[in-house]
């Protein structure tokens, strides 16, 4: 019988290659890290990579932040549903972290919801 695709790509590591040294990573990364918690006013370039608009208002960004819970509660259930022992809770851990902010949030948003009609 006549092999119609080719062979798979040798995938064993080449030992002439190195593994890049990853313990420099953590050297350069956690000055940054614990300038930004000792000094709130420091500014994090990371944040600056994302912005919200400041005119939007307060039920949009809960009703953003309610969905994009509901999204991380359905990847980390996903997630957990794959995993096995330790890393199986702590998947479960995240999906219920998920979820408490996702009731603090859905709150809020009804909390807000009698004003604006009392203001209408």
């Amino acid at each position: 019988m006549k092999k119609h695709s080719p062979n798979p790509p040798d995938t064993s590591p080449d030992p002439t290659t190195e593994s890049p040294d990853l313990s420099n990573l953590s050297n350069t990364t956690e000055p940054a890290i614990s300038a930004r918690l000792r000094n709130p006013n420091h500014l994090d370039p990371v944040s600056h990579v994302f912005t919200i608009r400041p005119d939007i208002d307060t039920p949009s960004l809960l009703t953003h932040a309610s969905e994009t819970l509901a999204s991380l509660n359905v990847m980390s259930t996903d997630l957990a549903c794959e995993l096995e022992s330790s890393r199986r809770n702590i998947a479960l851990a995240i999906q219920q972290l998920a979820v408490l902010a996702q009731l603090l949030v859905n709150r809020a948003l009804d909390n807000i919801a009698p004003l604006e009609e009392a203001e209408a």
